[in-house]
């Protein structure tokens, strides 16, 4: 703050950091209002607030936003211990609730009495759509197995287009780069996980999380399914409805003589951890995948069995491969660990090697002088650093693939 003046001083007291004032909850009681173990907070809102992810004019500031944990009906409340004022000149605060109005759809509630006479009607509340796939998971403080539920929805069931409204706009909270997609194309497909759960001796469900899958069309008569949003809510992370929810969805598309492939949009590194689990789960009962046959390396028997029995791309099957033959490598032994190391080093390699073709190029057509800056550009040295050190991350990651499945 060195060098600012007095007045600057006093207005950089009221900016708040929109990560920590914004207050996220799942309702399923009335004492859940007052209870801080039951609040939590977006990754990410920079969407709405900035890169800075700041609201200015504030002390104190709290953003409500409270939804009933089953069809997700909305208490939005502004609260703060002081605002700017007239007292500084030319200075306004931040309109905080038209921002957070752009994102949630009207009818929300504003005050907590009727949010609480919402929450009385949630027994109502039902599942969208068809019923895939039931699970359970124990859970250690209840000392109990809880049952979880797997829809699978579209935009014609009663009430889901509300819903689905609802339900999106924690993708703004957190995935980076979320964005709204259009509702009305009907190619949109659209997968939820509920838990089942009692209160007052009634069944009741609880939203847990989705996800959107788009139907590309691949000429001339099949469908390439494209992941597009996944989200499970921070309350339930790291219970393995992730993976649960991304196997349902599989098995659901795999069943279908029209689909080519299963993809992804955009996938992060999170998304690629948890498709690797789920896909070498899928495949390592496959014959071609068996101990032998990895050894004999990559095959086209692979990529047609994956394909045509599980729906995966070329691409994902030889890094299931990789995978599984890591689990049948004795990398103690030196034939075999040197093995497996030229076999994936070989498939590394493909863009060090396409720089190499460029550089021959460039000899034959750039003068003396600008070859050398392209030179100085291709370390070769750097290159084998770089290619060493993308392996030994991969291996890292694909033990931790083959840890989880261990204890699956």
């Amino acid at each position: 703050m060195a060098g600012l003046t007095a007045m600057e001083k006093k207005l950089a007291e009221y900016k708040c950091n929109t990560n920590e004032a914004i207050q996220l909850k799942l309702v399923r009681f009335p004492e859940d209002l007052e209870d801080d173990n039951t609040t939590f907070n977006p990754e990410y809102s920079h969407q709405v607030f900035g890169d800075d992810e700041v609201a200015f004019g504030y002390k104190g500031l709290k953003i409500l936003l409270y939804y009933i944990a089953g069809n997700l009906s909305t208490l939005f409340r502004i609260e703060y211990t002081s605002k700017v004022n007239e007292r500084f000149d030319c200075v306004e605060a931040d309109d905080v609730e038209s921002k957070i109005r752009e994102i949630i759809p009207p009818g929300f509630c504003t005050n907590t009495d009727d949010f609480v006479s919402l929450l009385e009607k949630e027994v109502n509340f039902k599942p969208f759509g068809m019923l895939l796939h039931t699970y359970s998971v124990h859970n250690e403080e209840a000392g109990e197995d809880i049952t979880y539920q797997i829809y699978k929805a579209d935009m014609t069931c009663p009430g889901f287009r509300e819903y689905h409204e609802r339900l999106q706009t924690f993708l703004m909270w957190f995935i980076e780069t979320a964005s709204f997609i259009d509702v009305d194309d009907e190619r949109w497909n659209y997968f939820l996980v509920f838990e089942k759960y009692n209160k007052d001796g009634a069944t009741l469900f609880a939203t847990v999380g989705y996800m959107t899958v788009y139907n590309y069309y691949v000429y001339p008569d099949k469908t390439r399914p494209r992941v597009s949003q996944m989200l499970i809510l921070p309350p339930f992370q790291g219970e393995g409805h992730g993976a649960q929810l991304l196997e349902t969805v599989h098995r659901y598309y795999m069943s279908s003589p029209t689909v080519l492939d299963i993809t992804a949009e955009d996938p992060s590194e999170n998304y690629v951890k948890l498709r690797d689990f789920v896909l070498v789960k899928l495949c390592q009962d496959l014959l071609c995948f068996s101990p032998g046959k990895l050894m004999q390396g990559f095959s086209q028997e692979m990529v047609m069995e994956a394909q045509q029995k599980l729906k995966i791309n070329k691409q994902h099957t030889r890094r299931v491969y990789e995978i599984l033959r890591l689990r049948a490598t004795d990398m103690g032994d030196a034939e075999q660990s040197r093995s497996y190391r030229l076999d994936v080093k070989r498939r590394l390699i493909g863009p060090y090697k396409k720089k190499q073709r460029e550089l021959a190029k460039m000899r034959r057509c750039l003068r003396p002088e600008e070859l050398t800056n392209q030179l100085n550009q291709i370390d070769l040295n750097m290159q084998h650093e770089q290619l060493e050190e993308s392996f030994q991350q991969l291996v890292s990651d694909y033990r931790r693939v083959l840890e989880r499945l261990a204890q699956a």
